[in-house]
This record gives structure tokens, C-alpha cells and sequence, in this order.
């Protein structure tokens, strides 16, 4: 199947409306424009340092160590990261944004530490990469979007960008600009409605709330179930 392409979409599309019973719609089709939108009402007004508290808050009630940085201090405040969370080995996203926050050097002497292993994913590997990332200590990525209200990292995932960085470590740390916070979802799928329009949509999208958990059985908390057991949050002040 070619990358893009849609097969069967107005077979698909008609018998949908056949069985509402009625004929497709094909043209005139707008978003309603509702009078009251409560989503919006949220956090409204917040300059990025009012949000930057609110993430700071939310990232206490789901166990999540919050730190900030300023683009001269980011290399040590990772440093002090790695170090809490044992890191013996480390598996990240080949991102261009890693070079643009000088951050290169401080994985080249990481990995030139004996008994230590990093790896950046590389598309070339295949599956090998998610073995990798199976047995890594910290998975590191950054941010595309960060939602202040849930104290969610929004990752775009790509060629060179695996989601199973941030799934299949033991821990994870996310570099959040601070540019990239937003009051809530609302905001977040503006934006990824705004990529679909534009035909640019990652291969994946994923939502992360801190480290994995559950509250399914008498709605106790339990954290680290499926997937890394801690996180932490560094905030950069990049703008």
C-alpha cells in the first residue's frame, strides 16, 4: 500500500450513510460554531510562567519530579537527572533539538564512562532499537507539546523518533521547552488538527501523564505498572 493513499474510502463512507439513512454528504460540511466553549476557559489568560507553576503543581499529584533550566544550565541540570535516576544506560530520540540545546557533548562523555551504554535510535537498526530500549535505564526525549492542566509531554513520533523511548526504559525524562507548554488538550489537538489540514500528521502521537500507572482496582494509585517507573520533567527556558 502506498504511504497516504486510501483505499475503499467512499465505498466505506457511503455505506455509513446508507445506514443512517440517508444520502452522504460530501460538500457544505463546516464546524458548528458553538456559542459557550468551556474548553477555552481554562487556565485562560495564564502567562508561560503561571503555567510553567501549574505544570510544576500537577506534576506532584502523579509522581513526577519537576526541574528547571535555563539553556546555560540544561547540560548540568541532566547531568543531576541521569544521576537520580542510576543511569547505566540510556536510549534517546535522534533529534536535531539534542545538538540545538548542546547537549551532544554531554551524551558523548556519558557514553565514553566505562561500564556505560547509550544509544540513539537509528531507523536503520529495525527492531533491534526496541530490544535496546527494552533493557536501557532512561529513556530521554523532548517535548512537542505540553499540557499544564494534566501534567502531559506530547510526542511526535517519527523515523528517528521510536515511541518505545519513552515506554520500555526503566525511567524516563522528558526536556520540555518552555515555549511548548499549553493550558490543556484543547490546545494540543488544535494543533494536531491544524498538522492533519496540512497533511504533515506523525506516525504516532503520544500522551504521557509522569510514569506509567493505575488506579483500576478500588481506585488505588499504583505506580509503574507497565512502563517506565519514574519520571522526571526538565523545563528549559528556551524563549
Amino acid at each position: 500500500m502506498a504511504v497516504g493513499t486510501v483505499h475503499n474510502k467512499d465505498k466505506f463512507l457511503n455505506n455509513i450513510a446508507k445506514s443512517l439513512g440517508r444520502e452522504r454528504k460530501a460538500e457544505g460540511v463546516i464546524l458548528p460554531e458553538w456559542k459557550n466553549r468551556p474548553q477555552y476557559e481554562v487556565f485562560k489568560g495564564l502567562s508561560q510562567d503561571q503555567l510553567v507553576d501549574q505544570l510544576e503543581d500537577q506534576c506532584q499529584r502523579i509522581h513526577t519530579v519537576a526541574k528547571r533550566a535555563t539553556l546555560q544550565t540544561l547540560t548540568n541540570v541532566l547531568k543531576e537527572a541521569i544521576s537520580e535516576l542510576g543511569g547505566k544506560s540510556i536510549v534517546n530520540w535522534k533529534d536535531p533539538r539534542f545538538e540545538e540545546y548542546n547537549l551532544i557533548d554531554t551524551f558523548a562523555e556519558f557514553a565514553n564512562d566505562e561500564g556505560k551504554e547509550y544509544h540513539v535510535w537509528d531507523p536503520t537498526l529495525g527492531e533491534e532499537n526496541v530490544e535496546i530500549a527494552e533493557r536501557a535505564n532512561i529513556g530521554i526525549t523532548f517535548s512537542d507539546i505540553t499540557l499544564a492542566e494534566s501534567g502531559s509531554v506530547v510526542l511526535f513520533s517519527d523515523k528517528g523518533k521510536g515511541r518505545s523511548v519513552s515506554l520500555l526504559p526503566a525511567t524516563y525524562i522528558a526536556i520540555i521547552p518552555k515555549s511548548t507548554i499549553v493550558p490543556r488538550m484543547t490546545q494540543a489537538t488544535k494543533k494536531i488538527h491544524e498538522m492533519a489540514q496540512e497533511s504533515r500528521l506523525p506516525s504516532c502521537i503520544n500522551f504521557i501523564s509522569g510514569p506509567s500507572n493505575s488506579a483500576d482496582i478500588e481506585l488505588n494509585l499504583v505506580v509503574g505498572v507497565h512502563g517506565p517507573i519514574k519520571a522526571t520533567y526538565i523545563i528549559v527556558e528556551d524563549k
